[in-house]
């Protein structure tokens, strides 16, 4: 160990160390994140530090040789977890534990960042035995805080059973644009401020459960009713209406204590980012969410081998670069690369010959680094190597599975017709339960013995559900989709008692209100289900409210 000179700093002195070499350095050595950051990151490669940039997935359930080659080999920052991942629980814990252990035979034993969408409700990347919610909107339509809270620590608790450190939860785009289908029931609804705190709540509760939360989709998907996935959307507000709209709820967590964002491959074409992505972007990453805003946690692409991000840089290498240069920290691809394609070799190279991008790289690992030093080292931190037994035991949570069902039960919301309900079996008399989802037959069948059964299907023959109505009292019919009201509407003219049951987003009753009666449950969960139809047969009140306004107003 070399001594420091008389006077001269510690710190100093131990980067003069590590950068001769003299000085291994660890993960695991004592020292402030932001201090070991910068040592890391001094005893670096240039090639070691661009690859904790790097968060790749793989297609499969069980990891294939490429990420194992990219994680011996390169030392990449983290992995992304997807739904083809993730059946069988036990394996996924099983791998997520070899992964790691394979991360920490690397030069400076860096654990891997570990991410997944488990944003609740509809979106769950992780499937198997981990518990299914009622989701955002739910919470939305509940108003409370502490159900946001606590959503996000029993989400978080699962993910960190699993070994799972890294959460792109929540979601805090408004639901802007009445017909976006890829926002609806993933936005907890259109008010900034609420969605805001609403927002704020699920991140402490994530925190709490030791898992890293990320607010998505920067600077906001809520307006628009194309899918990024495909396509680049444009959105045509000004920033005027940015500032006071969709990036309130980012001014909320950001002060909050927010350490991770995800930005979106948006155009907003009457912004000074033209029709530049917001992904790649200088100006909403540096001056907007720098500067402006004041974030200084980490900013993660969302896949960049998404069409929306393409599309403008011109290929994955370009968009890759372009990311890293406009202020993300971190390149995340859905699938693996080859080792030597060119997105690799091409960011090497510009390290190489431009000081700028290799500065901008080496900050961006900095970044990424202490991330990792705040949350994956100490007691709370989720565990590098899952405890099999735990997953056993733990997934679904519990305790969680008990306040999904409170949450779903207090989320129902009448939107029409509290005269008809209660609507006991004897009121409702012969009953026909015409929808798509096993459950809901399942739970209205217990509600209502002897009901009726119809399922309906986009190619399916609405003359044959009228014959089945036309036999019954009352018809329950689970409302989901547009192709769902083409349906409904054929129901119209027999002047039965009609009851919509609707499921996810509850806009598409602004079409149904010629309805006798309508509740609304945010999602497919099976204890949306037990608690929608509770409502009906009066056996607990509903306490939820529509997160955001039907355009017509409910009547009768």
């Amino acid at each position: 160990m070399i001594s420091p000179a008389p006077g001269l700093p510690v710190l100093f002195a131990l980067l003069c160390a590590v950068q001769v070499n003299l000085v291994p350095i660890s993960f695991n050595d004592a020292g402030s994140p932001a201090e070991m950051a910068v040592l890391l990151v001094a005893g670096m490669s240039d090639e070691q530090a661009l690859a904790q940039t790097f968060m790749l997935g793989w297609v499969g359930a069980t990891p294939s040789p490429l990420i194992l080659d990219w994680i011996q080999e390169r030392n990449i920052g983290g992995i992304k977890i997807f739904g083809w991942n993730t059946q069988n629980t036990r394996r996924l814990a099983e791998t997520v534990g070899a992964l790691q252990q394979e991360a920490l035979k690397g030069a400076f034993q860096i654990p891997l960042l570990v991410a997944t969408d488990q944003e609740g409700g509809w979106i769950r990347h992780v499937k198997g035995a981990t518990s299914e919610t009622p989701g955002n909107m739910a919470i939305g339509a509940s108003g409370r805080p502490m159900d946001a809270y606590w959503s996000g620590y029993y989400i978080g608790r699962e993910l960190a059973t699993l070994g799972i450190n890294m959460n792109f939860a929540p979601s805090v785009d408004l639901y802007t644009n009445r017909n976006s289908t890829i926002i609806g029931p993933r936005a907890f609804g259109d008010d900034p401020v609420r969605v805001g705190m609403l927002g704020a709540a699920f991140m402490k509760g994530q925190l709490a459960a030791g898992v890293i939360a990320t607010a998505k989709h920067y600077p906001g998907h809520g307006d628009t009713e194309l899918d990024s996935h495909g396509i680049l959307p444009e959105i045509s507000a000004p920033f005027e209406v940015l500032w006071e709209r969709e990036l309130i709820p980012y001014r909320f967590l950001v002060k909050e204590g927010l350490c991770a964002i995800m930005s979106g491959h948006l155009a907003f074409p009457n912004t000074p980012a033209g029709m530049i992505p917001a992904s790649l972007s200088p100006w909403f990453l540096k001056d907007v969410l720098r500067d402006k805003i004041g974030f200084q946690g980490i900013i993660i692409t969302d896949d960049l081998m998404m069409n929306g991000a393409t599309m403008s840089a011109g290929s994955l290498s370009q968009a890759a670069k372009q990311a890293l240069l406009a202020g993300n920290d971190i390149l995340m691809l859905s699938r693996t690369p080859n080792l030597y394609e060119s997105i690799w070799t091409h960011l090497v190279a510009s390290m190489e010959q431009e000081p700028e991008f290799r500065e901008r790289v080496r900050n961006a690992a900095q970044r990424v680094l202490e991330i990792k030093l705040c949350y994956l080292r100490g007691d709370k931190a989720v565990p590098w190597i899952p405890d099999l037994k735990l997953v056993e035991t733990n997934i679904p949570d519990p305790e969680g599975k008990a306040f999904f069902l409170d949450l779903a039960a207090r989320s129902v919301t009448i939107v029409k017709g509290d005269e008809v309900f209660p609507l006991t079996p004897q009121k409702a008399g012969k009953v026909l339960l015409a929808g798509k989802y096993e459950d809901f037959f399942t739970i209205g069948k217990r509600a209502y013995p002897g009901a009726m059964s119809y399922t309906y299907a986009p190619d399916g023959s609405t003359a044959e559900l009228v014959r089945y109505a036309e036999a019954a009292d009352t018809v329950i019919f689970c409302l989901f989709d547009a192709d769902g009201l083409n349906f409904l509407r054929r129901l119209q003219a027999l002047g039965k008692r009609i009851i919509v049951f609707s499921v996810l987003n509850p806009v598409y009753l602004d079409e149904a209100l010629w309805v006798d009666g309508a509740i609304a449950v945010y999602s497919y969960a099976r204890e949306s289900f037990i608690a929608g139809f509770s409502v009906l047969l009066g056996r607990i009140p509903a306490g939820g409210k529509l997160p955001f306004p039907l355009h017509q107003a409910p009547h009768g």
